[in-house]
C-alpha cells in the first residue's frame, strides 16, 4: 500500500529545531524572553497593538470570554459549525451558549440568520452578551456586516482566528481587530504555524490586554502601576484576580518563532495547494467552499462539498487505500452534551446541509504534487464509479 496521506501535519525544519536547542541551553524554559519576543512579533505581523500568549486556542477563548466578563447569566452565541471549544469556552465561564446557523456555501456564520436571531432577541431582550465568529477554514467572514448588527446593540465580538493565521480581511491581516474586541489564534501542529501547542490572543484595548495576561498567570502581577501597594520590594507581587495556569513556555514560543519567520511562504503553498484543487475539481462540477471576496484565506483546511450523500462512501474508501480526510465539523448542537430536539436541528438547515456533504482534503505545506495528484485522482474515481 502506498504511505499515507493525512489531512494536516506540522512542518518543521532544522531553524525550528535549532531555536528550540538554543532555548533548552539558555537561562530560561519558561517565563523568558522568548515569550515576549514572540509576543511582540506576532503583534506586528497581524497588526495589533497587543498579543498575550497561552498555553493553546481553547485557553485563548477562555481568557478572552473572562476578560470580558462573561459569567454567570450572561448567553454567547456562535457558530453552529466549528470545534467545540467555540461554545465551551462560555460555558467554562458560567454562561449559556447558543448557536448561529451557517451558509453551507462558506462554512461561515449566516449573516441574514445572524440578523434574523437578532432582531428576534432584542424583542425578547434575550441578547448576547458576546459572540464568538469562526472564520472556518481559514476563510474571514464579513467581519464589517457583523460588526455593524452588532455594535450598536453593545454585543461583544470574539474571533476565533484559530484557522485563520495568515488571512486577510479588506486589506488586513486576521487578528488586527478592526471590527471585534479580541481575536483568538491556535498553534496546534495543523494549524498555519505551530509552537507544538499554544495560543495568542491579540487585542488593541490596553485594559482588555492586561486582564487577559494577568488571568493567564493566576491572576497574578507584579507590575508596580498594578500593585495595590507602593513601595514594595521587587519579589513581592499580587493575585488580583482569580486566574489560571495557562502560560506559554520559551520552548514553545521559540519554535512559534521560528515558525512565524516562514508563515507567508507557508501560506502561499497552501493557496497553490487549493487552487490546484479548485481546478481538477470545478471541471468535474465539484465545489470547495466558497472564498470570500474581501479577503484572502490562510485555507487551513480545504473542504469539498460531496454531493448526492457520497460524502462517508467517499471518506471511508479513501482511508481504505491511506488517504486520510477528516470532517470540519460536526455541529456544536449535535454533539450529546448539548442534547437538542430534533425540532430544534431543524432550525439549522444551512449547518445540516453542509453536515452531510463537507469533507476536508489534505493541505500541508510540503504536501507533494504527486501526493495531491493522488488524492484528486482517487476521489474522483470514487465519485465517479
Amino acid at each position: 500500500m502506498s504511505s499515507p496521506i493525512h489531512y494536516g501535519k506540522q512542518q518543521i525544519d532544522q531553524d525550528d529545531v535549532k531555536a528550540v536547542v538554543d532555548t533548552l541551553n539558555s537561562a530560561f524554559l519558561t517565563q523568558g524572553p522568548q515569550v515576549a519576543q514572540f509576543e511582540q512579533a506576532l503583534a506586528n505581523y497581524v497588526g495589533s497593538t497587543h498579543a498575550i500568549a497561552c498555553s493553546n486556542g481553547t485557553a485563548a477563548l477562555h481568557l478572552a470570554c473572562l476578560a470580558l466578563g462573561i459569567g454567570q447569566g450572561d448567553t454567547v452565541w456562535t457558530s453552529a459549525i466549528s470545534f467545540v471549544a467555540s461554545a465551551n469556552c462560555a460555558l467554562y465561564c458560567g454562561a449559556s451558549i447558543r448557536f448561529i446557523d451557517i451558509d453551507p456555501n462558506t462554512g461561515n456564520i449566516s449573516l441574514k440568520a445572524l440578523a434574523a436571531k437578532l432582531h428576534q432577541s432584542h424583542k425578547t431582550n434575550t441578547l448576547p452578551k458576546a459572540i464568538v465568529v469562526v472564520h472556518l477554514a481559514g476563510n474571514s467572514c464579513d467581519m464589517q456586516a457583523i460588526y455593524k448588527l452588532c455594535n450598536p446593540l453593545g454585543i461583544k465580538l470574539i474571533e476565533d482566528s484559530c484557522h485563520a493565521l495568515g488571512a486577510s480581511y479588506q486589506g488586513a491581516k486576521i487578528g488586527s481587530g478592526k471590527y471585534s474586541d479580541c481575536c483568538v489564534f491556535s498553534f496546534h501542529p495543523v494549524k498555519s504555524i505551530t509552537s507544538a501547542e499554544g495560543g495568542m490572543i491579540t487585542a488593541n484595548d490596553a485594559n482588555l490586554a492586561n486582564r487577559l495576561k494577568q488571568l493567564a498567570s493566576h491572576g497574578i502581577t507584579k507590575d508596580p502601576q498594578e500593585l495595590t501597594v507602593s513601595g514594595q520590594p521587587q519579589w513581592y507581587y499580587e493575585q488580583q484576580s482569580l486566574g489560571y495556569n495557562y502560560r506559554l513556555s520559551d520552548l514553545q514560543a521559540a519554535l512559534g518563532l521560528s515558525q512565524l519567520a516562514k508563515l507567508d511562504t507557508f501560506i502561499e503553498r497552501r493557496q497553490q495547494i487549493f487552487n490546484i484543487y479548485q481546478e481538477a475539481f470545478s471541471a468535474h462540477n465539484l465545489s470547495l467552499l466558497e472564498q470570500n471576496k474581501e479577503g484572502e484565506s490562510a485555507h487551513h483546511l480545504v473542504v469539498l462539498l460531496i454531493p448526492n450523500n457520497q460524502r462517508d462512501t467517499v471518506y471511508r474508501q479513501l482511508a481504505d487505500i491511506n488517504i486520510h480526510c477528516q470532517l470540519h465539523y460536526i455541529p456544536i448542537y449535535r454533539q450529546p452534551y448539548h442534547r437538542i430536539s430534533n425540532a430544534e436541528i431543524e432550525k439549522f438547515a444551512g449547518a445540516e446541509q453542509y453536515f452531510k456533504s463537507a469533507l476536508s482534503l489534505p493541505v500541508y505545506p510540503d504536501l507533494s504534487h504527486q501526493q495531491q495528484q493522488r488524492v484528486i485522482n482517487s476521489l474522483l474515481e470514487i465519485i465517479n464509479e
